[in-house]
């Protein structure tokens, strides 16, 4: 057990080393994204969320003093896979969103209120190593290690868009992210890292005609 807590006492030292010399800015944080789960299981989720602060935007927009509340509800569906031995998971995530905001653009302040359904994810996990695809019966005698997964994500552009407007729920552009997911057990503990990256399409219709 001494070796164990030294072990991750190690792991978080590393971390917070790695904070201190690097500025590390997190998109979003899924734990327990990447673990073994009973082929066939079906999970519903249902989740709010709200949020509320200053806006970061492209900095050759004309912006100033944004400002922007945020309340969110989304609905998921998940199934767990048997993906060729492996076991693996396909999600849909549906999301919708009442915004506030107010910026000046232009010299001019303007305001916006908007509720509408924002852009739905699909996406498709598979674990490649330490998680074979198993039975519920089989499951029982399971015992993660380590488990070495990927994923892939793609977002429709179906949300809700003006584009006369810059504050918008949808996006109005497609966005693939690739992900690398490794999860550790460590007695009672889990240790899980995961890296990907986001692709986005160009939105040809952003703001009166512009390019984002």
């Amino acid at each position: 057990m001494t070796h164990r807590f030294r072990r991750v006492g190690a792991a978080l030292t590393v971390t917070v080393f790695a904070c201190m010399i690097w500025e590390v800015s997190g998109q979003d944080l899924e734990p327990r994204a990447y673990i073994n789960t009973p082929v066939g299981l079906n999970f519903l989720i249902a989740g709010y969320g709200y949020s509320t602060g200053s806006v970061v935007t492209d900095p050759s927009l004309p912006l100033q003093n944004g400002h922007v509340h945020l309340q969110s509800t989304v609905l998921a569906y998940a199934r767990a896979l048997d993906v060729w031995g492996k076991s693996g998971k396909f999600d849909v995530v549906l999301p919708s969103a009442w915004a506030s905001g107010s910026a000046t653009f232009r010299g001019q302040t303007r305001e916006r209120e908007v509720f509408g359904l924002a852009d739905p994810r699909f996406r498709l996990s598979v674990n490649l190593y330490g998680a074979p695809a198993l039975a519920l019966p089989e499951f029982a005698d399971y015992q993660q290690d380590l488990i070495i997964g990927v994923s892939l994500q793609v977002s429709a552009p179906l949300g809700q868009y003006d584009s006369s407007k810059l504050l918008n729920i949808g996006t109005n552009r497609w966005s693939i992210k690739p992900e690398l997911g490794i999860s550790k057990a460590l007695g009672p503990l889990t240790l899980e890292w995961d890296a990907g990256v986001t692709f986005y399409t160009e939105n040809h219709d952003f703001l009166n005609g512009m390019t984002r």
